[in-house]
């Protein structure tokens, strides 16, 4: 069984544990710290979106940092009930735990989202698909996390307002281009 520890928040310190799952890649702790910073650090009263929730390490942070609510989508099995376990372990009624295609959920879903987390399995152009439909989840002053094994760049639709490189992972910050 492998292990993530939480950074900050009602949570921190504790460790979420999962299994080895194909493509499975948590988001390191430099990384996270830095992206809850770039967040600022207290997510309070927002609605959050993880959609390959993986070890669950994005979507606990969020919610030991006071987010309302988290939907946590994973469509492998094995990750799914490792969510369900930490789920349990952590007493975490606000996440939203989902065994779904992200694609499918967001076909099926208009709710719209104060952050939205997009980490994909590589190599599978996954952000081609989402990135067109995701502006459109998102709430007002929404944000969107990406992580992927390219740095993206700012175009006619996002705007990158914060990256950065830690080993092989670019990860990035995005908003919706206003119209």
């Amino acid at each position: 069984m492998n292990q993530v520890r939480l950074n900050a928040g009602v949570w921190r310190s504790r460790v979420l544990k999962f299994p080895d799952a194909e493509g499975l890649r948590p988001t390191s702790d430099r990384v996270r710290q830095t992206l809850f910073n770039w967040l600022g650090q207290e997510l309070t009263g927002k609605i959050c979106l993880d959609l390959f929730a993986g070890t669950g390490a994005l979507g606990f942070e969020a919610l030991s940092r006071n987010a309302r609510q988290v939907t946590m989508l994973e469509l492998a099995k094995a990750p799914v009930q490792a969510l369900l376990q930490n789920q349990h372990l952590l007493g975490a009624t606000q996440a939203d735990i989902r065994q779904l295609d992200a694609l499918q959920f967001l076909a099926q879903n208009k709710q719209r989202y104060d952050v939205i987390f997009c980490d994909p399995p590589y190599h599978k152009q996954w952000l081609d698909k989402l990135l067109p439909q995701l502006s459109s989840h998102l709430a007002a002053d929404g944000l969107l996390y990406v992580e992927a094994e390219y740095a993206l760049k700012s175009d006619s639709d996002w705007q990158v307002i914060k990256s950065g490189k830690a080993g092989q992972v670019f990860y990035h910050l995005l908003q919706p281009v206003q119209a």
